[in-house]
């Protein structure tokens, strides 16, 4: 994909929509019942169930089965990689400026084409399992740090191998969706005993989540250089964590109530074929890693990131950190390799998320718990406001993209609110 490449769809330079992009999502028309699969394309999504019913998408893989009509992305993420860049080949061609077929059909793109803004976006995949990563190593640093002091700040096997922790499917929500403050247990380093009530330090976490496509068998690793055929795209993540809660329970076993009670997802999956032009190298890995997870050529992706924070007194969300996708220190491809190392199953439709991303300057933070150091150095906000952690009614947006040469292949946005704890 080039910067050459035009749609007869109008984009604004500046979408995250371009053809280059051609990111899968769930929707459902104002007035419809039935969702079904669709393509963003600037401000329009394509419907394929549509281009599937008017033989105009041919998958041989499904046997006459449609695949586009249905409630989430799985039948197709299944699929695989060859069934994707043949659909990708075939959407490209009919979104081309030079092609007449839907350009020139009134009647077929009034039914195709539909206003992003006059539809629901839903979670886009039927996800089975989700794992959360811990793979920036400037973000473990400086949580590290802030515990353990700087000369203990990573754990002594965080240099060997991607750490990770088993998070909660089900509470996995599309963006748009209001999350409420959490009750759990707490115990400040004074009290005598914990005591259970809301959450006082609810965080978010800017991460980025891969989702499985096939799957691998039981008992059969998948080797790091082939990692990538399991992989069907990328999500924009909100880890969002209740620091307290997450302090007292975590020993010996890791967050539990802390983080199941809500990640919010981006409703677009961009896939690896989108991303591509976008490959770069990442951190160097000293010590090498063991050799199965030594990996050749660029693994990283140059993905901007952003997030802002808006209270409701705000009128306008003000960014409040800034980073990129390449710094995290464990590839999508190392994560896949040393989830299946021991013989674990992935699944389609799994989510792997990336954990906290974070970068070198204080600025580059991705979470509230860095970015005032434990709540110890309050963020300002424009209107004088002050945050050591989210208050209630506070709204959180994170966006990401790659900027190419005149285009922009980007997530959208995941947004949320935090509505105060339940009664």
């Amino acid at each position: 994909m080039t910067s050459r490449l035009h749609s007869f769809v109008d984009v604004a330079a500046d979408s995250h929509f371009p053809i280059q992009n051609l990111p899968y999502g769930i929707f459902r028309p104002r007035g419809a019942e039935v969702p079904r699969v669709g393509v963003a394309i600037g401000g329009w999504i394509l419907d394929l169930s549509v281009l599937e019913r008017e033989g105009l998408l041919h998958l041989p893989a499904c046997g006459g089965e449609t695949i586009f009509d249905r409630l989430s992305l799985n039948a197709f993420m299944c699929l695989g990689r060859e069934t994707w860049l043949s659909v990708r080949r075939q959407l490209t061609h009919l979104l081309s400026r030079d092609e007449p077929t839907l350009r020139d059909d009134a009647a077929l793109r009034r039914e195709a084409l539909l206003p992003m803004a006059e539809c629901e976006l839903l979670l886009p995949v039927e996800i089975g399992d989700y794992t959360d990563f811990y793979s920036s190593k400037e973000h473990a640093s400086n949580v590290g740090a802030m515990f353990r002091g700087p000369e203990n700040a990573l754990p002594p096997n965080w240099l060997w191998l991607p750490i990770a922790y088993h998070g909660r499917a089900s509470s996995v929500v599309v963006s748009g969706t209001d999350l409420r403050r959490p009750r759990g247990q707490t115990k400040p380093d004074d009290a005598i005993q914990p005591s259970f009530a809301p959450s006082r330090a609810v965080d978010f976490e800017l991460e980025v989540g891969c989702f499985i496509g096939p799957g691998n068998s039981l008992g059969k690793p998948v080797a790091v250089d082939r990692a990538l055929d399991h992989a069907f795209g990328l999500v924009l993540v909100n880890d969002w964590s209740a620091r307290d809660i997450q302090t007292w329970e975590y020993v010996p076993l890791g967050p539990f109530l802390a983080k199941s009670f809500g990640t919010s997802i981006s409703p677009w999956v961009v896939t690896f074929e989108a991303l591509e032009p976008f490959r770069t190298a990442g951190p160097l890995q000293d010590p090498p890693p063991l050799d199965y997870l030594q990996t050749l050529g660029h693994q990283a992706y140059d993905i901007e990131l952003e997030i802002r924070l808006q209270s409701d007194v705000m009128e306008a969300a003000e960014r409040v950190a800034a980073t990129n996708f390449k710094h995290l220190y464990w590839s999508i491809s190392q994560q896949i390799a040393h989830h299946t190392s021991n013989g674990c199953n992935l699944r389609t439709g799994d989510l792997l998320a990336s954990g906290t991303i974070s970068g070198p300057s204080p600025d580059s933070r991705g979470s509230m718990l860095e970015l005032t150091w434990g709540g110890r150095q309050p963020l300002t906000l424009p209107n004088g406001e002050e945050r050591r952690f989210l208050e209630d009614a506070d709204r959180v947006t994170m966006t990401g993209w790659c900027q190419g040469d005149g285009y922009r292949v980007g997530f959208g946005t995941v947004t949320g609110r935090l509505l105060p704890a339940a009664e």
